[in-house]
């Protein structure tokens, strides 16, 4: 923790309200950023949302995919937004692999 500033070219203690208020913007700041937990969803979110958009043209009506196909693309969407339910853990979170696209 900072104990002093410059003043006028020279080093001065700070005071104790100095300190007080230094530390409380410091646990402000600390408080405001994401947890590590939050950090690896949001990645992981990233991931999964690009390959639901690079597969929505599979939902599309005038696509020519037959029955199977359609239903195999749709289960392969549902699998991706299911993807982050019940991960906890940013160990969790960093262990998932996304299902690979329908053939």
């Amino acid at each position: 923790m900072i104990q002093h500033k410059i003043v006028n070219g020279k080093i001065v203690a700070l005071t104790p309200q100095e300190i007080t208020d230094r530390q409380k913007a410091e646990a402000a700041w600390l408080a405001s950023q994401p947890s590590p937990l939050e950090v690896a969803m949001k990645e992981l979110r990233a991931k999964r949302n690009k390959a639901l958009t690079d597969s929505d043209w599979t939902m599309l009506t005038d696509v020519p995919l037959n029955p199977d196909e359609k239903f195999a693309w749709m289960n392969y969407r549902t699998l991706l937004r299911n993807i982050t339910n019940n991960l906890l853990t940013v160990e969790q979170v960093k262990a998932v692999t996304l299902p690979l696209p329908p053939k």
